[in-house]
């Protein structure tokens, strides 16, 4: 474990820390705030999760030293103190707040609290994921007003699965009657192919090499690429 390491020797549970949090009708991002928040997804870019005082889905950009990645777990309950300035300015991820140094870990959050969470913020079926067809879009068409963050219950699959050119990973999933393909940045799901030795898995094979049965997939719109924001699957996740 690095000694940047956010998280420390099994903090335990979380649960008597969660039912202390005030709740608040929305979040709070001024300058310097601290947000105690259940991560669902620990990337480069940023961490996805919800802020436990409002249920507010967030996604914290974490200024992770170049000598150590990302460490952050689901359902790790972390403390984040924002940066003075949090830059909330980017119309393409209007959830998106920057953190002043790497955020605490306060230990893990499973259970009822958990699944009462993830149901209330599970997105409602519409004709695109994130409200916008197709893989990606110009970054300069984003204004503001559409989430880049979605908690999506899959109506069909999901089918996990490496293409077999570049070798990445993608997963297949329908949604209402939309049919989507999106690319997986969850290191957990790249590990499942590779133990399964298996180039696809669905259903009780991926629910066997994952160690649980995927109900959510957190679908966020990344930074900009070339010029274009795309849709990715930062995880797949039990009910709690």
């Amino acid at each position: 474990m690095s000694r940047a390491s956010t998280r420390t020797p099994r903090n335990g549970t979380a649960r008597d820390l969660a039912r202390a949090i005030k709740t608040r009708p929305q979040i709070e991002v001024s300058g310097g705030t601290a947000l105690t928040v259940l991560v669902l997804a620990c990337h480069p870019e940023d961490t996805t999760g919800v802020d436990l005082a409002s249920g507010t889905l967030v996604r914290v950009r974490v200024p992770w030293p170049e000598d150590h990645g990302p460490d952050l777990a689901p359902f790790d309950v972390v403390e984040a103190q924002l940066a003075d300035e949090p830059e909330r300015d980017d119309l393409a991820q209007p959830e998106a707040v920057t953190a002043s140094g790497l955020p605490r870990h306060l230990g893990t959050l499973h259970g009822r609290r958990v699944r009462q969470l993830l149901h209330q913020l599970a997105a409602p079926l519409e004709d695109h994921v994130l409200g916008f067809p197709g893989a990606s879009a110009p970054y300069w068409e984003f204004r503001g007003f559409r989430p880049s963050l979605a908690l999506v219950v899959a109506t069909k699959g999901p089918v996990l699965f490496r293409r077999i050119g570049d070798r990445s990973v993608w997963v297949r999933f329908g949604w209402g009657r939309s049919d989507n393909w999106m690319p997986v940045e969850d290191p957990q799901a790249e590990r499942a192919l590779d133990v399964a030795r298996r180039d696809r898995l669905q259903g009780k094979d991926l629910a066997a090499a994952m160690g649980f049965k995927p109900h959510y997939l957190v679908v966020a719109v990344s930074a900009p690429r070339d010029g274009h924001c795309y849709k990715t699957v930062r995880a797949l996740l039990p009910r709690s």
